[in-house]
């Protein structure tokens, strides 16, 4: 039986690792953390430092190697040329100037503190602090809808760049293991391979590859379509590979020449599969590597190279963000974001020690650095709002960074009173500015994203270039004066600070408001917009009319099942929200990034046996009541009619004066503009309090 297992080693040895990473994966899961996480610790778990189930060298690195391969190509399909050229003076620019710079601060500090010997380990180790996650920012973007955002743009901007890096450095970094005296002509004929690689590679791209692409697609059969394009991949890796230029290079560029062809999405989808498979394996193999007792006994070097990364990088990645024009907010979020080492990093880290520059114990520091960062991303990433709202709350901080720089507005023709404010100049808002422009509408556009707004200059439109979040944004817009506000922002957090301040300013707004999910409905509709709407619920309702049409019923009759499902405020798609403490995560996502607080109603209060909508809190507060509990009942998203009574705990978010305002409001201290004030001492029959006869 021992011999038989022996023989199936290899078959052993992937179940293992594949177990413990599905293991670890479903874990960091449960706990919201990256699955890749799980996948470093279950292959930690297993290996020589912890269960020693599997061996660190054999055919799992091979399969790993696979991994690498794919990973790189699935990257090189999914490469947007056009999306990189919009923001290409950062990508370019501020990706290339990023890369050396960490190259410059992490290789002049190790080689500073003697942690290597000699200039060409240093250059290496820079070059690996210097590459950051595409995979775990790129995974905490798509969940919290910030794709699309400025911040999240220039993010995945400046990771491509990365990516792309990657394929020189494997390129001419080897070279650095040769004598002084050959280097300079190593990497001269390094650089001239990869030129000519990538030029054979353009011509193949361009006559050959979408050829031999359709040809398997025409043949009808998945297999052979799946198998040529694995040939394809592993091919041009070996070839590139042979030439010195390391497999990682070859599988990019493989990805590149397939992704302008038609078929590009139908290869990515064979291709994935197979990809997170191997790309598994590819992680665990990586936590097989990590010694805890290791990095133990190394703390303080591992501890200083953790710094150097996540925080000197934090500081050059803003400061170039920051010197390309954007906002200083979107440079912080942006340094924050990216300053981790990514999943490449293992990749030149191991070339580095097959080439004898990294010996094991800079490997495993290097190794345990890495997993370090990744550990700390995704609670860096969820800390970065409250980061940025702290420093806001310091005058003297948010001076000296300019988080709330004086808003510039460009206004080509004396402002009417009327015009209509669009926050937000992303796919649906160009679309609603469009329709204001031909319907003749004045119309006051606010964006920070500076590859849009030309389009408003050719059209001579109204713009305001700034955070429509911000209050000192909000007040250039005149919103008082405003016919209506629209907001299309792609961020939901964005979305809910730009109602709830633009409303302290104008309370009577029309505000019509873009929701990115169904659990974002309630909310907005809590926190003042006239209507909510939900794109993918719109889709279904044109839908659905479409097919009515078509079926014969009648325009009239389609048009009233239409606006009954609006005026439902599209509760039939909401799901039933539990009364109790217990699934509370929408809502909690909901009310992220206000300033909240808990009020209790005593039985003094002029609020007890008033409606929400009879005190009128919002307008004569500035705080909105997200939730109110009762007998341990926690009722979200009160309605107006809901009734007050002693004891009621209730939710209100808003900024510090509003928070007071509100608690006056409770102890029967406000006086506002309607001059409204219980009268506590009157009472009715059977002890309850009476209502006064001036309403608010």
């Amino acid at each position: 039986m021992v011999s038989d297992l022996n023989d199936l080693k290899l078959i052993v040895d992937l179940v293992t690792v594949l177990g413990a990473a599905t293991a670890g994966g479903y874990l960091a899961n449960r706990l919201r953390q990256p699955a890749l996480l799980g996948y470093l610790l279950g292959g930690m778990a297993i290996g020589p430092a912890g269960l020693r189930l599997v061996a660190t060298e054999g055919e799992i690195q091979v399969l790993a190697e696979v991994g690498v391969v794919l990973l790189l190509f699935a990257l090189g399909v999914e490469f947007s040329l056009k999306e990189l050229l919009r923001v290409r003076a950062i990508a370019f620019g501020g990706g290339a100037l990023q890369i050396l710079l960490t190259i410059l601060l992490g290789g002049g500090v190790v080689y500073a503190a003697g942690w290597v010997d000699g200039l060409p380990p240093a250059i290496f180790l820079g070059a690996v602090l210097s590459l950051s996650s595409t995979a775990v920012v790129l995974k905490s973007l798509i969940e919290h809808n910030e794709v699309r955002t400025p911040h999240g743009q220039v993010m995945l901007a400046m990771l491509v760049v990365q990516d792309l890096g990657l394929g020189v450095m494997l390129a001419v970094l080897p070279a650095l293991t040769l004598p002084l005296e050959q280097i300079g002509m190593a990497l001269v004929v390094a650089e001239v391979k990869a030129v000519i690689f990538l030029g054979l590679a353009l011509l193949a791209g361009r006559w050959m590859i979408p050829v031999l692409v359709r040809a398997l697609a025409r043949s009808g059969s998945q297999e052979l379509f799946l198998l040529g394009m694995l040939v394809l991949c592993l091919g041009i890796a070996l070839l590139t590979s042979a030439l010195g230029l390391g497999i990682a290079m070859g599988a990019f560029v493989a990805g590149l020449t397939v992704s302008n062809v038609e078929h590009a999405d139908h290869v990515l989808d064979r291709i994935l599969p197979m990809r997170d498979v191997f790309a598994t394996l590819f992680f665990a193999s990586i936590g097989l590597l990590i010694d805890p007792a290791f990095l133990l006994a190394n703390i303080w070097s591992l501890a200083g190279l953790v710094a150097i990364a996540m925080l000197g990088k934090a500081a050059i990645v803003t400061g170039v963000v920051k010197c390309f024009g954007y906002p200083m907010r979107t440079a912080l979020t942006v340094g924050l974001g990216i300053n981790q080492i990514g999943e490449f990093s293992f990749v030149l880290s191991g070339v580095a020690r097959s080439q004898g520059l990294f010996p094991d114990q800079l490997y495993g520091l290097t190794v345990g650095t890495t997993a370090a960062t990744l550990l700390l991303t995704p609670f860096l990433l969820r800390a970065t709002p409250d980061i940025l709202r702290w420093l806001s709350k310091s005058q003297a901080l948010s001076r000296f960074l300019s988080l709330d720089p004086d808003p510039q507005l460009v206004d080509y023709d004396e402002p009417p009173a009327d015009r209509v404010v669009v926050a937000g100049f992303g796919r649906v808002g160009q679309t609603l500015v469009r329709m204001l422009y031909f319907q003749g509408y004045q119309i006051l556009v606010i964006d920070n994203d500076e590859a849009r707004l030309q389009t408003l200059r050719d059209r001579q439109i109204p713009y305001i270039f700034g955070d429509a979040s911000s209050e000192f944004v909000l007040e250039k817009a005149r919103l008082h004066l405003a016919k209506g506000l629209a907001i299309a922002l792609p961020d939901p957090m964005a979305t809910r600070l730009t109602l709830k301040r633009a409303l302290s300013l104008a309370p009577d707004l029309d505000v019509t408001v873009r929701a990115h999910g169904k659990d974002e409905i309630d909310t907005l509709y809590q926190l003042g917009a006239q209507e909510v709407v939900q794109p993918e619920f719109e889709a279904s309702l044109e839908m659905g009319a479409h097919m009515l049409l078509k079926f014969g019923d009648s325009a009239a009759a389609v048009q009233r099942v239409v606006n009954r499902y609006r005026r439902g405020r599209y509760r039939d798609i909401q799901p039933q929200r539990s009364e109790y403490w217990g699934d509370n995560t929408d809502f909690s996502n909901s009310i992220e990034g206000f300033e909240r607080e808990w009020h209790t109603v005593e039985p003094s209060s002029p609020l007890v046996g008033f409606s929400l909508a009879e005190a009128n809190v919002r307008r004569r507060t500035g705080a909105t009541v997200m939730a109110i509990e009762r007998k341990k009942q926690l009722h979200r998203y009160p309605t107006g009619n809901f009734v007050l009574k002693a004891g009621d705990r209730l939710l209100t978010i808003g900024n510090t004066t509003e928070q007071a305002n509100f608690t006056a409001l409770l102890r029967g201290q406000l006086r506002d503009a309607a001059g409204w004030q219980r009268d506590s001492d009157e009472k009715g029959a059977g002890g309850e309090t009476a209502r006064s006869t001036k309403k608010p």
